[in-house]
């Protein structure tokens, strides 16, 4: 994972990734000045090394000279070999309740330079938008751009987050259009999209695959990623009946193209405690791919780089390789040429596979045999503290749980249980059997159901322990258990320097979070 850590606190904000000549580039916002647009580059897209900074506020008396918000980079149309960055500026002399959109070009995404040209800032048209700080939310909300050129008609679109004029305050969020009509002219029409039900619709995102058109936004209500879908690429744009792309705490995902594949990226939000006090602190997680099932739904899919890293793996086929952590006299561990079936008919019993883990990936395959409920326990200690995944197989929902004994035991808060993130997933009525892959890397933790990432999220609480499956009054039948170690990658760090960042030593190594 990657973060931006200064004196005293400083945080990743908004994201967006671009892959050019084998090499990911990210470009990201800090927290909490929002005063530059800092620049990591990862040949994984994985592990990061900061380089150059991309740009910083203007001058005093600029029409951005009081933050930075997030940013868009995309090949220039008119300029083969060249790069724009649209992005999002306040100035101080309105006390930044104004978001206009600006322009920087760079020739090799790593110098840039402002366009001072009287086509930008680009300011919101008012025929369809909230444009004056004297009408709804007080301020005129026109940022998180996106640029997309539709690669069937080759017309030019540059999205944001905006606001309609009429309706309830905090349901005017909406996608905002404005059509590249010629090398650098814009021309505003009606929403693209209009949920109708939203404050905002944040950083969005559109993209074709398979001939359906896909457009992402994330909403502040529940801090979840959205997407709506269409067949034409003005919409309207339709949702399922779920249409969650990413559980709570991930935000502000940004699309990366390589090649035919369409990567995820995003920032992690995550509670914790700093000198005292309660913070959020975000990290960016791990890449995900994105693919069209047959339905025409998003199926998100794990980073095929946990491959790479997967190091002596071994299967578990035989009861005598499990150990039973809470000692219920009722539990019951067999095999047959089906696989191992664990269980026991009233109160818990966790079943430990071999050894101690500390990153790892655990695949398998998963039938419940009657009734009760069933999950896993992750880095689990002797005293049974560590992380429990529920899975109720039933209803299609899952729910990791930080559950164990208290720092600081006292009467009834002797211990801490806590849900860390809860999703829901899709029942196949199809098949009888689940297939289940965690994957545990540093903070990082995932839980794929049959192929679909179902939770994704970032906990420090448990860093090592066993690993297994739990049945309470039920039985389980586990075929093709196999676990793997993931390699630790090393954290990049840059050295200081004042070359340019091709001419700069080899960065320093660190262990990677």
């Amino acid at each position: 994972m990657y973060a931006s850590h200064g004196f005293l606190r400083s945080d990743i904000g908004d994201v967006d990734v671009v892959y050019h000549d084998g090499l990911f580039h990210l470009f990201h916002l800090v927290l909490p000045n929002h005063d530059f647009i800092a620049h990591a580059v990862s040949d994984d897209g994985m592990t990061w090394r900061r380089v150059r900074n991309a740009l910083f506020v203007g001058d005093p008396g600029s029409w951005d000279d009081d933050m930075l918000w997030t940013m868009h980079v995309s090949p220039d149309p008119d300029r083969p070999g060249a790069w724009r960055m649209f992005y999002t500026g306040l100035t101080r002399s309105e006390f930044g309740r104004v978001q206009r959109v600006g322009l920087a070009r760079s020739d090799d995404l790593y110098h840039w330079t402002r366009c001072d040209s009287g086509a930008y800032p680009i300011e919101i048209d008012g025929r369809h938008y909230e444009s004056r700080t004297d009408e709804g939310r007080k301020w005129v909300s026109f940022r998180d751009p996106f640029f997309f050129i539709d690669p069937s008609s080759g017309e030019r679109l540059l999205l944001a987050a905006a606001r309609i004029k009429t309706g309830p305050v905090v349901r005017r969020g909406c996608v905002g259009l404005a059509r590249e009509v010629a090398p650098d002219r814009f021309e505003f029409g009606p929403p693209l999209h209009r949920p109708g039900v939203y404050d905002d619709v944040e950083v969005p995102n559109l993209f074709c695959l398979d001939g359906t058109y896909y457009l992402l936004g994330s909403i502040r209500e529940d801090t979840k990623v959205h997407y709506w879908y269409s067949d034409r690429l003005g919409g309207p744009y339709e949702n399922f009946s779920d249409n969650v792309l990413l559980p709570r705490g991930n935000y502000a995902a940004r699309i990366c193209q390589v090649g035919d594949r369409v990567l995820l990226f995003n920032f992690f939000a995550r509670t914790e405690v700093l000198y005292g006090r309660e913070t959020v602190a975000r990290l960016l997680p791990p890449p995900k791919e994105l693919v069209k099932s047959p339905g025409g739904r998003l199926i998100v899919r794990s980073s095929s780089e946990f491959d790479r890293l997967a190091r002596d793996g071994f299967a578990v086929t035989r009861p005598t390789e499990v150990q039973t952590l809470f000692g219920n006299p009722l539990a019951r561990l067999s095999a047959d040429e089906a696989g191992l079936h664990v269980g026991c008919s009233s109160g818990y019993e966790a079943f430990l596979l071999p050894g101690t883990h500390e990153d790892f990936r655990l695949r398998a395959r998963l039938l419940v045999e009657g009734n009760g409920k069933c999950g896993l326990v992750l880095r689990i200690s002797d005293e049974a503290d560590g992380y429990y995944l529920s899975l109720d197989l039933v209803k299609g929902r899952a729910e990791f749980r930080h559950w164990g004994a208290s720092a600081n035991p006292d009467f009834e808060h002797a211990f801490r249980y806590q849900s860390l993130q809860a999703g829901q997933f899709r029942i196949d009525r199809t098949r009888p059997d689940w297939e289940i892959e965690i994957v545990a890397h540093g903070m990082y933790m995932e839980l794929s159901i049959n192929g679909q990432v179902t939770l994704s999220l970032v906990d420090d609480g448990f860093q090592k322990g066993r690993v297994g499956f739990y049945t309470e009054s039920a039985r389980l039948l586990l075929g093709d258990v196999r676990i793997e170690r993931l390699e630790r990658q090393q954290a990049e760090e840059a050295v200081y320097t004042s070359t340019r960042p091709d001419q700069a030593p080899a960065p320093q190594q660190q262990p990677g979070l």
